[in-house]
């Protein structure tokens, strides 16, 4: 249960005095639905009123706050004059100036004769003194509250900054003081205030450098947040090793079969990574690992070999791809080597209807297959495994914590697998795989050649078109990738569709077309055209991003790329140069570009290292971006910014093992005060994982 003192924060922003049903709708899609989203809607700017000086010292071009007594109105004589209010102090006269006035409103705001403070920004013509459609105009009692640091928001389409600024002081005066459950000597160390005392600050910034991810107050914010992560995980974990495991030993008959057929050597880092899970398979406490291998290091050979220990010990393994297109890639890597070593191989994906998935279903339920390829499909209630002991996920970061452990819970203790062809930041890796241990591929397979890449503008397009007609007379394959134009489909698939359009147009049906809106079937038609048949160039979106594996294709123009992130570039490069044969990567870009384009398609022009490519990505678009994290399963962070507080992050993973040693079940004052943590940042589904006792 949500402890009591955060119930304030859960409640709608609706219940906010002065937000209606439309305030409420606009503030949930900028920030969120509750109270506590509000107070996560973090300042990007200020504006400081302090500096009230007298009409004859006023500076033009600065924001002031004066005290002026009316002297009088001058209504607009015409729709396109403006209305005008002489105002003055002891020192001198000032202008304010009104476009498309309403005479009785501003009667009634400026009465003459009366003192008033006002604020904006100040210009000067000639002589004159003016201000335009001032911020503030308020009674004397009123000046306190306008002589201040009035905080600037992000906003959206129909939000304007004073009704939001008043939403989030609503908010935070529902804010509770909390229970400490920082460490006393680690707050003291650093000299942060309580957590309300620094929400209160961050709403409330006094200098540019307390907006910026470095002041003291959003540290210690980033902080909870990251001890949440680190705590949440660390809970998880201890739940996943505490389930009793089992011994998996198998007797390397398959795998000396395998071996033998293999038509290539395994790298050192293959090898290494085999034994690193076959050695946990054979502990008594549940494998939780991941395996890391940057584009093309060969990931589906390394979960190959476990997966034959777990069959010749007479259990079940499963392999669960994120899309279809790479399911049925493992299917068809997969099967020959199965049919050789005399196992049942069966694939099932959500396109399997009718008859022929009870016949699947049937069979992973009585045991008589018992290697098994799908999709999301895998974690259907229906699905009853005979005796699932591995499970090897792939791409996990296109899957949630949740549907990890939905697939563990298929059978007893069952050992999990994870991999990974995004490489990923050390301190993305801390907050999203912190549960795992972590094997590293870090060579590619023998006989591969680094990939030349080009970066060209996109003026240069009929030369490409050119040279890939060029190529595609000496027998080449080609992918041409078309970008997100925006966060929409529709809009993708008319680029990819206008292109294909065009190129039929010269190369006829040679050309083919990829694209996530078309169905499975279609999707695999093209593909295997593309990569047994006719078809030569392929026009596609970000679909095949992962795992599809085409070694004659040794070219790809990758159009707009400076609209791509960098792990997003390196995924699609990874798609040639995996075969011998030398391989071109075209960036088009259109131009003029941003600073940060430039120096990603200069990244990607200088290097392949994918493990590289991901720290620079992180910071140059911070970790939010890196990995599209609402797709990612990665969690999403209200403060903590991992390009910043990267050491914040280390302290947090310290102290959350340490508080697992000492207090594992929080019982403590302050495991009591931890539990209001991980509610807050709502890493409730940890909290579940407290043993009960």
């Amino acid at each position: 249960m949500r402890p009591e003192i955060l119930f304030p924060l859960f409640t709608p922003v609706s219940t906010l005095q002065g937000v209606g049903p439309r305030l409420s709708s606009l503030y949930e899609k900028l920030a969120g639905p509750r109270v506590l989203d509000l107070c996560w809607h973090l300042p990007v700017g200020m504006v400081d009123r302090r500096y009230a000086p007298t009409i004859e010292d006023a500076i033009s071009d600065r924001v002031a706050t004066l005290k002026v007594t009316v002297s009088r109105h001058i209504p607009s004589p015409n729709r396109r004059s403006p209305y005008k209010v002489i105002c003055h102090d002891h020192t001198g006269e000032i202008l304010l100036i009104f476009f498309h006035a309403r005479g009785d409103y501003l009667m009634k705001l400026l009465p003459p004769g009366e003192i008033r403070i006002i604020s904006g920004k100040l210009e000067r013509f000639g002589d004159t003194l003016q201000m335009a459609h001032p911020d503030h105009m308020v009674p004397i009692e009123e000046e306190a509250d306008v002589k201040t640091v009035e905080p600037v928001y992000p906003l959206s389409a129909g939000v304007t900054l004073k009704p939001l600024s008043k939403a989030i002081r609503a908010s935070l005066a529902l804010t509770p003081a909390m229970p400490e459950w920082l460490d006393e000597s680690y707050r003291a160390q650093e000299s942060w205030l309580s957590w309300r005392e620094c929400l209160e600050k961050v709403h409330t910034p006094l200098s540019d450098d307390e907006l910026t991810a470095f002041s003291p107050f959003r540290k210690r914010l980033a902080y909870d947040e990251l001890l949440a992560n680190q705590l949440a995980i660390s809970l998880v974990r201890e739940q996943q090793t505490a389930a009793k495991g089992r011994i998996i030993k198998g007797d390397g008959t398959l795998r000396a079969q395998m071996s033998d057929i293999l038509p290539f050597k395994l790298t050192r880092s293959q090898d290494k990574a085999i034994q690193d899970v076959i050695k946990d398979m054979e502990s008594p406490n549940r494998m939780l690992r991941l395996v890391q291998g940057d584009v093309g290091s060969g990931k589906t050979v390394v979960a190959l070999f476990p997966m034959l220990s777990a069959i010749e010990s007479g259990f079940q393994a499963a392999i669960m791809a994120p899309t279809e297109i790479l399911a049925r890639q493992h299917y068809k890597t997969l099967k020959p080597f199965a049919e050789k070593l005399g196992i049942s191989l069966v694939i099932l994906t959500g396109r399997d209807k009718g008859k022929a998935r009870k016949v699947i279903l049937e069979a992973i339920a009585d045991g008589s297959t018992q290697m098994i390829i799908g999709t999301h499909a895998l974690f259907q209630d229906d699905i009853v495994f005979s005796d699932l002991a591995l499970a090897v996920i792939d791409e996990q970061h296109r899957f949630g914590v949740h549907q990890r452990l939905s697939l563990a819970k298929k059978g007893a203790g069952v050992d999990m697998l994870v991999m990974t062809a995004t490489p990923i930041p050390r301190t993305l890796m801390l907050t999203a795989y912190g549960d795992m241990e972590v094997s590293r591929l870090t060579e590619k397979p023998a006989g591969r050649q680094p990939v030349d890449t080009r970066t060209v503008s996109v003026e240069r397009l009929a030369d490409v078109i050119n040279g890939v007609a060029r190529s595609l007379e000496q027998g080449t394959k080609v992918y041409w990738v078309c970008p997100l134009v925006e966060e929409s489909d529709k809009s993708d698939l008319a680029a990819a569709e206008e292109r294909y359009r065009e190129l039929a147009e010269r190369f006829g049906d040679r050309v083919g077309l990829v694209h996530g809106r078309m169905k499975g079937p279609e999707k695999d038609a093209v593909m295997e055209k593309f990569s047994m048949g006719n078809v030569d160039l392929l026009i596609a979106t970000t679909v095949i991003e992962v795992g599809v594996d085409v070694p004659q294709a040794t070219i790809m123009v990758i159009e707009h790329a400076e609209r791509f992130g960098l792990a997003q570039l390196h995924q699609l490069r990874g798609r040639i140069g995996r075969g011998s044969e030398k391989s071109t990567c075209i960036l088009l870009y259109q131009g003029p570009l941003g600073e940060t384009s430039k120096a990603r398609l200069t990244i990607m022009r200088d290097s392949d290292d994918g493990f590289v490519i991901a720290e620079e990505d992180l910071r140059l678009r911070g970790a939010g971006e890196v990995l599209g994290t609402r797709q990612s399963g990665l969690p999403e962070f209200k403060v903590a910014d991992l390009s910043c507080h990267g050491e914040l992050l280390a302290t947090a993973r310290k102290d959350a093992k340490l508080i697992m040693d000492k207090d594992p079940l929080l019982k403590s004052e302050r495991g009591q005060a931890l539990r209001v943590l991980l509610y807050l940042f709502e890493r409730d589904t940890a909290v579940k994982y407290l043993k009960s006792g």
